[in-house]
């Protein structure tokens, strides 16, 4: 992003612009299917909402910048007032995951139309060579689509507090879940491990997401 920022203002204001909304989906998705499933937190704190204020943590949204991965602040979700726990633990966890991956697919499929309408000007801004509307326009959505598949991969990792743990504990024994619970007190100790030494393999698995994800819609 930071890279972008340097090559076309314009393109990284509308990734940026679509970076918050991104992230206020994909916390919106884990209030609103907490909320259908009876646990009503998030509604009273004010976070079943699409204002990005609510929603960013200024640590996450800075290294989603910088480092490209990151998060935002969760929601609270009290999974004891679920009508049917485990499958209210997997469908909360699961939706923002959902989100992130339909914008992926969705601004990528966008880049293909603006590729289609103005292959030269999309191809020569992309290179820098030129900065044409459409250009612009496609190489922000590019990032958008790109920050979006980072943040669904990212969340999928099987680590404490990301999305991915909680649909690794929804499917595991009943009996483990108040143990599993207790790690939450540890998230510290995670992101500190994210950030050292987990940083490499985790760009490793992003960047692969990334070349297969765009592999497939851009060849």
């Amino acid at each position: 992003m930071i890279a972008l920022l340097r090559q076309d203002p314009l393109a990284f204001l509308l990734a940026f612009s679509a970076l918050l909304l991104s992230l206020s989906l994909h916390e919106w998705a884990h209030a609103y299917a907490a909320y259908r499933f009876g646990d009503g937190t998030a509604r009273r704190l004010g976070r079943l909402t699409l204002n990005p204020l609510r929603h960013l943590d200024p640590w996450g949204t800075a290294l989603l910048l910088l480092l490209g991965f990151g998060w935002a602040k969760p929601v609270p979700v009290n999974p004891m007032a679920f009508r049917r726990y485990r499958l209210g633990l997997f469908v909360v966890s699961v939706a923002g995951i959902a989100v992130n991956l339909a914008l992926a697919v969705l601004f990528a499929l966008l880049v293909r139309g603006l590729f289609a309408l103005d292959p030269w000007g999309v191809v020569q801004t992309f290179r820098g060579e030129a900065h044409t509307a459409a250009g612009i326009l496609a190489l922000g959505l590019f990032f958008a689509s790109s920050l979006n598949l980072v943040l669904a991969v990212f969340n999928l990792l099987p680590i404490p507090p990301l999305d991915g743990s909680k649909i690794l504990q929804s499917l595991l024994p009943l009996a483990w879940q108040p143990t599993l619970w207790r790690l939450e007190r540890y998230a510290w100790l995670s992101f500190l491990l994210l950030l050292t030494v987990l940083r490499g393999p985790v760009q490793e698995v992003l960047g692969f997401a990334r070349r297969l994800f765009f592999g497939v819609f851009f060849g």
